[in-house]
């Protein structure tokens, strides 16, 4: 319920999903802020979540913030677009049921909506969910072009550059890890995975030519160049860093 004992004050909230967004935060403060101007609000206090993905449960800073909202100190959340406070659809309709019990006020600046008109949450309600359904969509494609992938044998994550005969041949002869990490160029975590993956081809009862795919392995390794043949990188002729 309404708290009248106290003065309520209006909320700026503004997030950046990573550290190097620094620039967009400001940039969503002085444009929330030129908002209080306009509107003559000046009693308002800014809270921010600096590097916190909107995906989180948790904000430190909105955390901070609604708990100001339930305790009757907020009037007004203002935000700069409703994807720096909504994680989700639940998450945006859970607030805005928590701010109409309140009798708080939600507008975002860039969809130009205010949710204390009807139509403001109707339209409000309906941009977070399309934006839910775009996101869904995604991960739904790429879920399915992963199985697809598979199923044509596809290997999915990085390609596997250790030298597996050569591996095996010098383990065949009795060669600690340590041993072979050295003759292949090779880390011993490299070793033991592909020590592994021979142990349970050969339960399996699955058989290779090593002779052959050491000869391939070595041909295909890149020749090292000498310090004479490595032309030094060029200048940069501008450096920008953010």
């Amino acid at each position: 319920m309404k708290n009248n004992s106290q003065k309520r004050i209006t909320a700026l909230y503004a997030r950046t999903s990573t550290s190097m967004q620094s620039s967009g935060l400001d940039a969503q403060i002085r444009a929330l802020r030129r908002y209080c101007t306009d509107k003559g609000i000046q009693d308002y206090v800014i809270y921010e979540d600096d590097g916190i993905s909107g995906a989180k449960a948790s904000r430190p800073a909105l955390d901070r913030m609604m708990e100001d909202v339930k305790s009757g100190k907020i009037e007004k959340v203002l935000v700069y677009s409703f994807s720096r406070y909504a994680r989700s659809t639940s998450h945006l309709l859970k607030a805005l049921e928590t701010f109409k019990e309140l009798d708080v006020a939600f507008v975002s600046m860039t969809e130009n909506l205010d949710t204390n008109t009807p139509l403001g949450v109707a339209i409000f309600s309906i941009i977070s969910s399309i934006a839910q359904l775009e996101r869904d969509l995604i991960r739904e494609r790429v879920v399915n072009g992963l199985k697809a992938a598979k199923e044509r044998g596809v290997h999915i994550g990085r390609k596997k550059t250790r030298p597996s005969a050569l591996i095996r041949r010098l383990r065949s002869k009795g060669l600690t890890f340590r041993q072979i990490s050295e003759l292949a160029n090779c880390s011993q975590g490299s070793v033991a995975l592909e020590i592994k993956e021979w142990e349970a081809e050969k339960a399996a009862g699955i058989e290779r030519n090593l002779d052959d795919e050491i000869d391939k392995e070595l041909s295909d390794k890149p020749q090292e160049k000498s310090l004479e043949d490595t032309a030094p990188p060029p200048i940069p002729v501008e450096v920008v860093r953010f």
